[in-house]
């Protein structure tokens, strides 16, 4: 799936020039945190971040009045002046995984999404790509989340998919993960039904073990985020 298939094209933009008043008013209005700042061609020049606003505007520990006054000269500076300049960017033509990975390595919470010439086609949030795993994976339908700890052989997941499309389920979608035993994958079907009573039994008769996945995940991944890379 590519980004220009899940980006945000309606884009709340500023210009380098407007006051933190007008940005912070759009953030609120609008309920976003990232906020691209174009030229006057529509090149995209940087991007102010609800983390950019929250370090601009004064501590409300200074009381009321002093506050007050204190935001008042804020509010009259300029977005250019908050901005990061130059930001990070993505191609329309980037992948989804690919951009996810961005999002980890960089650590950043949404990338502008320009053409060849530099010119602002959308915008990529965290919040956007959480939307397209959701829909990639099936998630957003009711269902029920397996895990299965399987041996580290060829063919142990076509006999968990076996199994399940044999009772006519359907699956959302599979996950597989690193466990803390090197000979042993964790495999996490989403299956699309919330009656897998018979499907787990004969899980465990074909030898799979079976486990709650939260426990799975508070055993193992919280203590080790590498498991799940």
């Amino acid at each position: 799936m590519f980004v220009s298939e899940r980006m945000a094209r309606k884009l709340i933009t500023v210009r380098p020039d407007t006051l933190l008043s007008e940005v912070r008013d759009l953030m609120v209005q609008h309920n976003i945190r990232h906020l691209p700042v174009v030229d006057g061609e529509g090149l995209l020049v940087g991007i102010i971040s609800d983390r950019d606003m929250r370090a601009a505007l004064p501590s409300s520990l200074l009381g009321k009045e002093a506050y007050e006054r204190a935001l008042e000269r804020v509010i009259t500076h300029r977005a250019e002046e908050i901005m990061t300049a130059n930001p990070l960017t993505i191609s329309v033509y980037y992948t989804i995984q690919d951009t996810l990975l961005m999002m980890r390595q960089k650590r950043v919470g949404a990338f502008p999404v320009i053409d060849e010439n530099g010119y602002l086609k959308g915008i990529l949030s965290t919040r956007d790509l959480l939307s397209s795993l959701a829909n990639v994976m099936g998630i957003g339908e009711p269902g029920t989340l397996l895990c299965i700890l399987a041996r580290e052989e060829r063919g142990q997941l076509k006999k968990i998919v076996d199994i399940v499309t044999e009772e006519n389920i359907l699956l959302g979608s599979v996950l597989v993960s690193r466990t803390w035993d090197v000979n042993k994958k964790a495999v996490f079907p989403y299956l699309l039904t919330n009656n897998v009573a018979r499907v787990k039994q004969r899980l465990l008769d074909a030898g799979f073990q079976l486990f709650d996945p939260m426990k799975w995940y508070l055993d193992n991944v919280s203590s080790n985020p590498n498991l799940l890379l």
